[in-house]
């Protein structure tokens, strides 16, 4: 009888996708989620004996799982896993699914910016037709023709583009790899051409991921050749944009104003509190801050769900893996 995969669902996140996901498997398999924190012998040791573990961080201070195979990421990024230390018998992937999620919430923002429904619904319960037609005092904008800048022309790039184009924006690129104009997209540039990138658009949304040659790129020098109204939209890593010179920028409006999903500092555990940056943002009026939700919907968790049970249903068939990181040796 063949013994079933030892399966570890490690930490918060991964345990979000632990429902449904037994019926996805071709393989019987045992399903075990552990904490963040590994709390005693028993999880420590459940942890070292998995086949697979499903997760986002692996450290020096986590035991060895010597009979790992795959080491999946329930996510995108990969920065809190050291691959150096998973045994050379375990392939490790990433995951995504998470880009619809992604270019759903920067649309919204981009709308609700120009469309105040939020502010005409708080004023008119005061008795104040703040936006009613007929007079040009009253005008909102549109994002139709407005021009779209893309920091970053990846899975979330390309999504968001192609809403952009639904409403009839024009769409610019700068990405570290050359990119036709096309469909999708109206003008492209290199990251050496910055400046004029800047300088063109009327948003600006960050979706880089965070490395030493992304760390502070949209920096003073950036928002010294943007728009007096641009708007600028993080989804990509926090500290891609400079702390800085961002709340220096919004705070003597150099730029029109910010859309943060994406942080500096973030709470150690679950439930805990913790103020996203050094910089009161919070005091700013032009500023919209969420908790880095965008990407966390139903439909991600179900993407990346079926994603991960793919991925161990070809481990066990010998089948090519998808979105690997890094091979099995």
């Amino acid at each position: 009888m063949t013994k079933p995969l030892r399966i570890v669902f490690h930490g918060r996140n991964a345990a979000s996708f632990v429902d449904g996901f037994e019926p996805l498997l071709n393989v019987g398999a045992e399903l075990e989620i552990l904490p963040d924190d590994l709390a005693d012998d028993a999880q420590r040791a459940a942890f070292a004996q998995a086949d697979v573990i499903v997760g986002n961080r692996f450290d020096a201070a986590m035991p060895a799982p010597d009979r790992l195979r795959l080491y999946q990421v329930c996510a995108t990024g990969y920065d809190g896993v050291d691959l150096s230390l998973l045994p050379a018998s375990a392939v490790v992937c990433n995951c995504f699914g998470h880009e619809p999620a992604i270019a759903e919430y920067v649309m919204a923002g981009l709308l609700s910016h120009q469309v105040r429904l939020v502010d005409a619904d708080r004023r008119l319960r005061q008795g104040e037709w703040a936006y009613r037609a007929g007079s040009p005092a009253t005008v909102h904008g549109e994002i139709a023709g407005k021009v779209l800048g893309l920091l970053g022309f990846g899975h979330i790039g390309k999504a968001i583009a192609r809403k952009a184009k639904a409403f009839d924006m024009l769409v610019h690129v700068a990405n570290r790899s050359p990119v036709e104009p096309g469909d999708l997209v109206d003008r492209s540039h290199r990251l050496e051409a910055l400046p004029d990138f800047y300088a063109a658009v009327d948003f600006l949304v960050v979706s880089l991921p965070l490395s030493e040659d992304t760390r502070s790129l949209v920096d003073d020098r950036a928002f010294g050749h943007m728009k007096a109204g641009a708007v600028l939209v993080n989804v990509g890593r926090g500290p891609v944009v400079d702390e800085a010179a961002l709340f220096e920028a919004l705070s003597l409006r150099r730029i029109g104003g910010a859309i943060i999903d994406t942080w500096y500092r973030y709470p150690g555990a679950e439930g805990e509190t913790a103020s996203p940056s050094r910089f009161d943002f919070a005091g700013l009026s032009n500023v919209v801050m969420t908790p880095h939700m965008s990407g966390w919907t139903d439909g991600t968790i179900d993407r990346r769900r079926r994603t991960i049970a793919g991925n161990v249903n070809r481990l066990v068939a010998g089948e090519a893996l998808d979105n690997v990181v890094r091979a099995a040796r």
